[in-house]
């Protein structure tokens, strides 16, 4: 900010010479000047500025008349007060008004400066003690962390364009300004009509600076994501959920928005990449690219968790944020992808049992309000360490939370989950494999269908050797056929072969030619009987984004030539998966549907007897894709109160009771038949019956905690006092009531806003009611003409 000379002559003819006093200096005339300044020039036609100039005594500092706004950037860009204002030092200095050279007159309390010249009384100069002001007390009032010392100028928040002087940072000593660290903090006279400009450090030692005073908590953030995905199978360490959430709360408490966001995103940015390391068989920026746009649903996370921190019961908005966040990160975008719910990494956890009351979001609010409660008890316990904070009240604030997180851990025991069957049926299961994993699992066509026609064989034949019981139906895996078997007739026979050999209903994975749409495909689950053939069916509803179909195909393909190995897009169907296959009346589930509340859901509620999951993790085979993906069908089993089969073409292929407990299972890239009973209900759960009305209500609340902590903290703000203290400089007292009432110093943006406030302020205070309301009416009305005459 660029200082203007020191001169003591009127402005030129072409506008008034625009000048910066050093923040904290008295600007005010003497009493009456500004007065009589526009009085002649209403009866001249002077300008108000010519006229205040030569009202001015000589030796003056050549500073504008308080009423002089032909300028308005004068008003804004700098710290000269808007007219009718008293001069407003910065925000939250602490000098008191004798030091300011002001002395509060005998008319209502009104505040006036004694030099007439912006010089600080005692400082030698004859304007200072002209009209008999007392000096002011020796030496400089001692400056605050991150405040002025007296006669200094505050260093602002980087926002404003004055950056807050950090640790290690070098400062240029400017008079008035910030000294290097380690430095005492020297008083300086403001210099007469020129403002005091403080160095700004260019953007990459801002950004250094930031750095260090952020890397501790940056390295705590990236730990505690890194956590949270090891709490995922294939590693399954489910309480160090609890510890990520609890550090997230820690790291985010009582910190900006801006702040809280990038914790957020160093949270959750290594969390993704751990936990979606299994993408990188498609490759690494696969991996990387897909994690970030996840990671910055928890930015926002990061950000909200900040700003609700400040409130009142603030454990529980952070609990209802982890439930806000998930609910938008399994809709958005293209449909949303739900890995790493919470609720995922908690199946086999006290919590677990909720689903059967709330489904996965209730859960994930169980397991995040536990965190942040626990959060809370090492923030009291932290308090406790001061023999002056063990207090009862703080005893029984950390006891409370911790009761409150026992409490939640344990309720979900006391739930019942219903297993009772009302029917059953014996099933078989085929994991037919594949030749080789990863992206060209399909190999030669008919590979993958000819291993599953022969282990389908191969269990007739011990059917009919009485080594196995004839199943009621049997369920082949996703993309069993490779080939369309109503397209291609080798295809339809093979599968007839088997069928026929088994002798019972089979439900065929199979990809089919859209019958209308040229270019598509549908992936369906075909019921495929021995006398009839081919019936009734259902189309995959969620295809995957950039897996089965690729979204703006035409503008992303020329740029990500890779995407060219998905020549076809996928079609989605329109319908739930109840089919009736022979006995039973199953409920069809394709692939990553398992992963989204609604798909499942809608399922069990038009009748499904229970579920099967058709998979194909041929592509992420041993590398921790399956697991995550069968600890879905586990929640879903106690969730729905349903048995689910888990059929993959490759691995892990499971049958799970309706309590979650996985009876069978495969190994992965193994040829292998499971047989066993299925048991079949028809009462639906409480999650069932109140479907998505837990997870909408949780998300509301989270986001009205946000929308109430911006008001309540726009608010503290804008704030202003009803009457200004008459002791003390318009703006003085503010900053020191702020901070006795516990409020920390703002910075940034707040910051910004603070100062605006304080001038704004001390507008309200010289405007109370007293005699001089009159005259300041008028005046403004002068200025408002004499700027409408010069612009």
């Amino acid at each position: 900010m660029a200082s203007g000379p020191d001169t003591s002559s009127a402005s030129a003819p072409d506008g008034p010479r625009e000048r910066e006093a050093a923040p904290g200096a008295p600007r005010s005339a003497p009493d009456g000047t500004a007065r009589e300044a526009a009085a002649s020039a209403d009866s001249t036609g002077q300008r108000p500025e010519e006229a205040a100039s030569a009202a001015r005594p000589s030796g003056g500092s050549g500073e504008p008349p308080a009423g002089d706004t032909s300028r308005d950037d004068v008003r804004h860009g700098s710290d000269v007060p808007p007219p009718g204002e008293r001069a407003t030092p910065p925000q939250g200095s602490r000098a008191p008004a004798a030091r300011r050279g002001e002395a509060a007159t005998a008319d209502g309390g009104e505040t006036t400066t004694a030099s007439t010249d912006g010089h600080a009384p005692g400082s030698g100069h004859p304007a200072a003690e002209a009209d008999g002001t007392a000096p002011a007390e020796e030496g400089p009032a001692p400056a605050e962390p991150g405040q002025p010392a007296a006669g200094g100028t505050a260093t602002a928040p980087e926002e404003t364009g004055r950056p807050v002087a950090e640790k290690g940072d070098e400062v240029s000593e400017e008079p008035g300004g910030a000294t290097a660290e380690g430095s005492e903090a020297a008083p300086t006279a403001p210099r007469s009509g020129a403002a005091s400009t403080a160095a700004r450090p260019g953007r990459l030692r801002r950004l250094a600076a930031l750095a260090r005073r952020e890397a501790g908590s940056t390295a705590l953030a990236v730990l505690a994501g890194v956590a949270l995905a090891f709490a995922f199978p294939p590693y399954g360490l489910w309480p160090l959920s609890l510890v990520s959430v609890a550090t997230l709360s820690l790291l985010t408490r009582g910190r900006t928005g801006r702040q809280g966001a990038w914790l957020g995103l160093a949270f959750g940015w290594p969390f993704f990449l751990v936990l979606l390391a299994w993408l990188r068989v498609v490759g690494w920026d696969a991996v990387v690219g897909l994690a970030f746009i996840q990671a910055l649903f928890m930015l926002g996370l990061g950000a909200a968790l900040a700003v609700t921190s400040r409130l009142t019961a603030w454990p529980l908005w952070g609990a209802c944020l982890w439930v806000t966040e998930e609910f938008l990160r399994d809709r958005i975008p293209f449909g949303g992808f739900p890995w790493g719910r919470l609720a995922f990494a908690n199946t086999g956890s006290p919590y677990t049992p909720l689903a059967a009351l709330g489904g996965a979001p209730l859960v994930t609010f169980a397991v995040a309000l536990t965190g942040v409660l626990l959060a809370a008890v090492v923030l009291a316990a932290w308090r406790l360490r001061a023999a002056a904070a063990r207090t009862t009240r703080a005893y029984a604030t950390a006891g409370g939370a911790l009761l409150t997180a026992a409490a939640v851990t344990v309720v979900g025991l006391a739930v019942p989950v219903p297993v009772k069957a009302d029917d059953t049926v014996r099933i078989a299961v085929v994991q037919g494999d594949v030749q080789q994993p990863g992206m060209h699992f399909l190999g030669r066509p008919m590979q993958i269908l000819n291993n599953h026609v022969e282990a389908t064989l191969g269990l007739a034949k011990r059917i009919k050797q009485g080594k196995e019981p004839k199943p009621d139906l049997v369920i082949w895996p996703e993309n069993a056929s490779d080939l369309d078997p109503y397209k291609y007739p080798q295809a339809g026979d093979r599968i007839d072969e088997a069928v026929k050999a088994v002798g019972v209903p089979v439900l065929v994975g199979a990809l089919v030619d859209h019958p209308t749409k040229q270019g598509y495909v549908e992936n369906q689950g075909i019921v495929w009987d021995p006398e009839k053939g081919p019936g009734a069916s259902y189309t995959k509803q969620h295809p995957v984004p950039f897996g089965e179909y690729v979204p703006f195909r035409d503008q992303l393909s020329k740029v990500i030539t890779r995407l060219q190995q998905i020549p076809r897009d996928f079609y989605p169907g329109d319908h739930t998966g109840v089919l009736r296959t022979g006995p039973a009346r199953l409920g069809d589930v394709i692939c990553f549907e398992v992963a989204y509340d609604e798909i499942p859901r809608d399922t069990v509620r038009d009748g499904a007897r229970a579920l099967v999951v058709q998979t194909n993790n041929a592509t992420y085979g041993r590398t921790g894709q399956p697991e995550q993906q069968l600890v879905m069908s586990k929640l879903r089993a106690i969730e729905h109160g349903r048995a689910v089969v888990t059929a993959a073409t490759s691995g892990i292929s499971a049958i799970v009771e309706p309590d979650g407990t996985v009876r069978q299972r495969t190994e992965e890239f193994t040829r292998d038949v499971l047989t066993g009973t299925l048991p079949l209900r028809d009462d639906l759960t409480v999650a069932d019956r109140v479907g998505a009305a837990p997870e909408w209500t949780l998300a509301i609340v989270g986001v009205l905690a946000c929308a109430g902590a911006w008001f309540l903290g726009r608010g503290d703000r804008g704030a202003r006092p009803r009457a200004a203290a008459p002791a003390a400089a318009p703006g003085v007292g503010q900053g020191d009531d702020r901070r006795e009432a516990g409020h920390a110093r703002p910075t940034g943006r707040a910051a910004g806003e603070d100062r605006t406030a304080g001038r704004g302020e001390a507008a309200d205070a010289a405007g109370a009611p007293g005699d001089n309301d009159q005259q300041h009416r008028e005046q403004h009305d002068r200025q408002a003409q004499t700027e409408g005459q010069h612009q």
